[in-house]
């Protein structure tokens, strides 16, 4: 069974394969050869000879059909997983006849779901027929395709022919981002509190030379801030607004892609930095993310798009070293948590094959967050920190 269907598959990919009533009718048609020779009566050999032409016509027609059909993708908005992609792409007439019942299928990776296919009715010539449909998603990643398999049996349907068209897809599906409302592992991220209260003391005492605008004087304004001289000019007391420093706090988002992963906790590992980093983007914090096979990386876009194609256990491409900032650890590995750049945090996914006692057993320099695979990733990504 399996042999002849590979057959039928194989001559109706390169050339034709009779439908069921194609077989049937070849088989009338050896039947009536067969008794014509047997009994010499001419109206048989009328028959089998009509019949035998029907066929060479059927045979003939379906690769015609398929000619002078054109191919046009559009190109796929990347979308989150859990979304649908949005695929479409364009059939065109470019021949100057009508085509005909036609049926076009889309062969989607094996990854991605199973084929797609469509029935087009009649494309008018030199016209185009849109075909847009909607795949859902479950699982980041980058995903590629190259063919679409156009089918037909006109003009009798006693043959079906398929053709495969090289059209190339590409389609990117981003990680999940949790819309977190808190984040005390972002919030507490390297505070320098004495410095800041130090440089914003200092700016905020300053009377010259770092004016950034003039406005009128509200009760409680300190007298000093008081610029005399354009307020006499105007007759209302202005009052200057002044520089003030910001922390300008540095963060960087760190992946341990070089570990070998458990496969699920990875997928979450790769969620969690996404929602770290945009979370940390809202705040208007100076953010990076670094992974052993890119490095840094800054950019919602080019984030997106790493964190869409990363896997675990990959080779480094860069030296290897983490960053000299204070940093976000996301990691299965327990004993790489000890020596992190100063101001650090960690979050950690204990590997299934250690046990409680281990657990305990482990130090921490600094604070962080172990995962449980208990509970929602969302929840835990806002508690606080051990």
């Amino acid at each position: 069974m399996g042999i002849g269907k590979s057959i039928a598959n194989w001559l109706e990919n390169r050339w034709v394969t009779p439908a069921y009533a194609g077989w049937l009718l070849v088989g009338l048609t050896i039947f009536f050869f067969g008794a014509a020779t047997n009994t010499m009566v001419g109206w048989l050999y009328v028959i089998s000879g009509i019949s035998t032409a029907l066929l060479g016509l059927a045979a003939v027609g379906p690769p015609r059909s398929l000619r002078g059909i054109t191919l046009r993708r559009l190109p796929i908005v990347p979308v989150s997983a859990g979304d649908r992609l949005t695929i479409e792409v364009e059939v065109t007439n470019q021949s100057s006849q009508a085509k005909t019942l036609l049926q076009v299928r889309d062969i989607l990776p094996f990854v991605l779901g199973k084929p797609v296919e469509t029935a087009i009715e009649v494309i008018p010539p030199g016209k185009a027929y849109k075909w847009v449909y909607y795949h859902p998603t479950q699982k980041r990643g980058l995903y590629r395709w190259h063919q679409i398999q156009l089918r037909t049996a006109m003009p009798l349907g006693l043959f079906w022919c398929s053709r495969r068209r090289e059209v190339k897809a590409g389609a990117i599906v981003y990680p999940q981002v949790l819309p977190l409302r808190v984040c005390p592992l972002v919030d507490e991220m390297g505070q320098k509190d004495a410095l800041i209260r130090s440089d914003r003391y200092n700016f905020q005492s300053a009377t010259e030379g770092l004016t950034r605008a003039l406005r009128p004087y509200r009760m409680g304004d300190p007298f000093r801030l008081i610029h005399w001289r354009t307020s006499a000019r105007h007759g209302e007391l202005l009052v200057r607004e002044l520089e003030i420093m910001k922390g300008g706090q540095e963060v960087v988002i760190c992946l341990d892609t070089a570990l070998n992963w458990n496969a699920e906790d990875f997928e979450r590992a790769v969620i969690a930095a996404a929602s770290l980093y945009f979370y940390a983007a809202r705040r208007q914090m100076n953010v990076n993310l670094w992974t052993a096979a890119t490095g840094l990386l800054q950019g919602h876009r080019v984030v997106l798009e790493a964190l869409a194609a990363t896997n675990f256990g990959q080779e480094a491409k860069t030296d290897g070293s983490l960053p000299n900032l204070p940093l976000i650890w996301l990691t299965q590995n327990p004993h790489s948590l000890n020596g992190l750049p100063v101001g650090s945090r960690w979050v950690l996914w204990t590997p299934p094959e250690v046990d409680e006692g281990q657990k305990n057993a482990i130090g921490f320099q600094f604070p962080g967050l172990t995962i449980d695979r208990e509970q929602p990733l969302e929840i835990q990504l806002q508690t606080q920190l051990r």
